[in-house]
């Protein structure tokens, strides 16, 4: 049926051979005064307390209790109802229990002063509870440390480090969900729609939050973004631009709601609903985002902050125990920097230097460099030194003594650049002495057909070196102020979209350059390696010949899965539910590796990368690093160093990197 196939859809049940039968004998709770029925758990579902937690109706039968004809009653008082019977049935949760090493939900029925134990099964439960429940079987001796990492699921965490609506059963939150889109960045957020980033910072100066609304986001809606409490848009998938961001900055995001119309100059959002019919939403209307499930809704919602308890400290210390791969951040901040050392990062494994660029006025003058005359190209830079150089050096005080792998600049230039706003041109313009008009054709003449593979990456810095040179100084220069200022700075410098060793080559040998400047101006050296980023197949195939020149090898897993499927990740979603729903693809690859394809690329570098170098440091840094079942191939097939992941995933690649080696173990 279509429950059962949904169930096991969500659940990620696959491969059944069929469906198993019980045929029992039949027992009635619905013979009189001594005849009863129920449905208990051995613990508190919703906190983890050790106390039964359920209810029964007397004179009834089963569907009687979870149908909601009558109210039935909570399990104590089957103690005063029943003495003996409850007595019968509290020993005989107890030894379940201990047989089977967790919490247990159980159906009984009581015929004529006789208990009968229908069925017993391990029991849902929340985040709060699971992880009580975890670290209570261990100190009750009912489990080993490993069995009680294996009864937490990510989810489990999920539920934990993010706030989450109060009551998502209720009628009413039910009647307000207005439309679904894909669940990109988890967490709840509540706050007035915004369709631009200049009224999502307005609103912020007044202390009003904001949902940013867009058809789609784009780099130019940084500000926006990062101002808002959560973002919706009508297109993109779970690896767009906005879903990326999001995740990176803790906000929750819904991509890809497709039933939803963004009509930015009028400040209209259309959402058209199941029966056909319409609603709009105006400027400035208040609506809630659950970025867990996808739903958007109408009006306001409670929301309750993250329940991390005691326990959690007690149940990571365990999970740290027993992993074998590092757990890194994706940080591109100090403040992002400090999110991930307190969420149990060892390192940053992907500090995006492109993030940086992104503030107002550090746009204009990255702006001013890519449209800029020779001169405003020589001032822009300068400029942008000391901005990059104060965010790295904060990054490493943040980081101290562990690892800070900065990636140099990456993506199209065009991504900097204004489309079509006029504000922001004309301004450009004044700042650059130059007409609009002359502006406009200067922009245009950026435009790439297909950027994605167009001049990005090392290509970028290869045919614009004063770049790169810029962005090492900042590093190298950052690293020696730490230092001076006691800190164990550890810069990991890493080339992007390299495909042939003589690209990078060629960089490394500019980097270590300039970095021996900086040595011999400051008169004092500090350690750093150069390293790569494997996302091109290409380089996957002559990993053997890059390992000859680099120091680490990073897996961009994201362009990798890209270039390897023939997919754009941004344009994935109007295909991916017919592919996954007519059975082509399982998962979708860029949530989940692709351990067919992608991931025997990966395999092989592994193994030829480390046939050069036996010690290589070998890690991902795309979106994978944070989902369990990724890192799970990560870990045990893989054999990777690190999977690094945003900073407010760090807690779930923990666990989810502990739970592959207690699998494999």
């Amino acid at each position: 049926g279509d429950r059962a196939i949904k169930y096991r859809e969500v659940e990620n049940i696959r491969n059944l051979l069929g469906t198993a039968v019980n045929v029992q004998a039949m027992v009635f709770g619905n013979m009189g005064d001594t005849s009863g029925t129920g449905v208990c758990f051995t613990r508190d579902p919703n906190h983890g307390e050790n106390t039964l937690f359920g209810e029964f109706l007397i004179n009834a039968q089963g569907e009687d209790v979870v149908a909601g004809i009558r109210t039935p009653k909570p399990i104590s008082e089957l103690e005063t109802a029943m003495p003996d019977v409850y007595a019968e049935f509290k020993s005989n949760t107890d030894i379940l229990e201990k047989h089977y090493g967790d919490m247990q939900d159980v159906e009984f029925t009581i015929q004529e002063g006789k208990l009968f134990m229908l069925q017993t099964r391990t029991g849902k439960r929340g985040g709060e509870a699971a992880v009580k429940i975890a670290v209570d079987l261990v100190e009750e001796g009912l489990a080993t440390k490993d069995e009680a990492i294996m009864k937490v699921l990510p989810e489990h965490l999920d539920q934990l480090l993010h706030p989450r609506f109060s009551n998502v059963e209720s009628d009413g939150y039910k009647s307000s969900v207005v439309a679904t889109g894909l669940p990109a960045s988890p967490g709840a957020a509540v706050g007035r729609i915004a369709f631009t980033n200049e009224k999502v910072v307005e609103n912020k100066k007044n202390g009003i939050p904001s949902i940013l609304v867009r058809d789609e986001t784009s780099p130019d809606d940084i500000e926006g973004m990062y101002g808002s409490e959560g973002i919706l848009t009508a297109r993109g998938g779970m690896t767009s631009h906005a879903a990326v961001v999001a995740r990176g900055w803790g906000r929750p995001c819904i991509c890809g709601c497709t039933s939803t119309n963004v009509d930015e100059e009028k400040g209209e959002l259309t959402v058209t609903m199941d029966d056909g019919t319409q609603k709009m939403f105006k400027e400035d209307e208040l609506i809630s985002l659950n970025g867990n499930t996808g739903e958007v809704l109408a009006g306001e919602q409670l929301v309750a902050p993250p329940a991390i308890t005691g326990n959690l400290a007690t149940f990571m210390e365990w999970v740290d125990d027993v992993r074998s791969v590092d757990v890194l951040a994706n940080a591109d901040t100090p403040k992002d920097a400090k999110e991930a050392r307190k969420n149990g990062a060892t390192g940053i494994g992907l500090c995006r230097t492109e993030h940086m660029f992104f503030q107002p006025e550090r746009i204009s003058k990255v702006r001013q460099l890519i449209l800029g005359d020779d001169e405003q190209q020589t001032a822009a830079l300068e400029e942008l030194l000391v901005y990059q150089r104060n965010d790295f050096e904060g990054i490493f005080k943040e980081m101290d003594g562990f690892p800070v792998t900065i990636r140099l600049l990456d993506p199209p230039l065009h991504e900097f650049l204004p489309s079509d706003d006029e504000e922001i041109i004309s301004s450009l313009a004044v700042q650059l002495g130059s007409s609009v008009e002359q502006l406009k054709e200067q922009i245009k003449s950026q435009e790439e057909v297909n950027p994605m593979l167009g001049l990005r990456g090392c290509r970028l810095g290869i045919t614009k070196p004063a770049v790169i040179e810029m962005q090492t100084r900042a590093v190298i220069e950052a690293a020696l102020n730490a230092i001076d200022a006691g800190v164990d700075a550890k810069a990991d410098i890493m080339v992007p979209l390299v495909s042939k060793v003589e690209e990078f080559r060629v960089q490394a040998a500019l980097i270590r350059s300039i970095a021996a400047k900086v040595f011999e101006e400051r008169g004092q050296t500090c350690d750093f390696k150069v390293g790569t980023m494997i996302e091109i197949p290409r380089a996957a195939l002559t990993s053997h010949q890059i390992a000859e020149e680099a120091d680490f090898f990073s897996f961009g897993s994201n362009d990798l899965t890209q270039m390897t499927f023939g997919y754009s990740r941004d344009d994935v979603a109007s295909f991916l539910p017919t592919y996954i729903s007519k059975g082509i693809l399982l998962d979708d690859p860029f949530v989940t590796i692709d351990t067919e394809g992608v991931g025997q690329l990966i395999k092989m570098t592994v193994e030829n990368g480390r046939s050069v170098k036996p010690s290589l440091k070998i890690g991902v840094c795309g979106e994978h690093g944070g989902d369990p079942r990724s890192v799970k191939f990560f870990s045990n097939e893989a054999d990777l160093t690190y999977v690094s992941c945003s900073p407010f995933r760090v807690p779930i690649a923990r666990l989810a990197a502990a739970q592959a080696s207690v699998e494999k173990h």
